[in-house]
């Protein structure tokens, strides 16, 4: 999928969407769209750097001694 950018030089481009993560962690662009508008890099909310964590570590830990958890491995050895 294309996304329209503005680069750091003002020129406006598209890219292929697997490019976005690293051209914003390189500061190569300052604005990216989304089907909602125009995101800008300095002052909007755009993706956390480790966005496939669905848990922070106290959460994960609860999560591995939950109750479904232990009952799913006893039930999968």
């Amino acid at each position: 999928m294309l996304i329209p950018i503005i680069r750091d030089n003002n020129q406006h481009d598209y890219i292929m969407d697997f490019m976005l993560d690293s051209l914003i962690d390189s500061k190569k662009i300052v604005k990216f769209k989304r089907k909602t508008g125009w995101v800008n890099i300095a002052t909007d909310p755009i993706r956390a750097r480790n966005r496939y964590s669905v848990f922070n570590d106290s959460d994960r830990r609860a999560a591995n001694n939950s109750t479904f958890v232990h009952h799913y491995l006893r039930s999968n050895p």
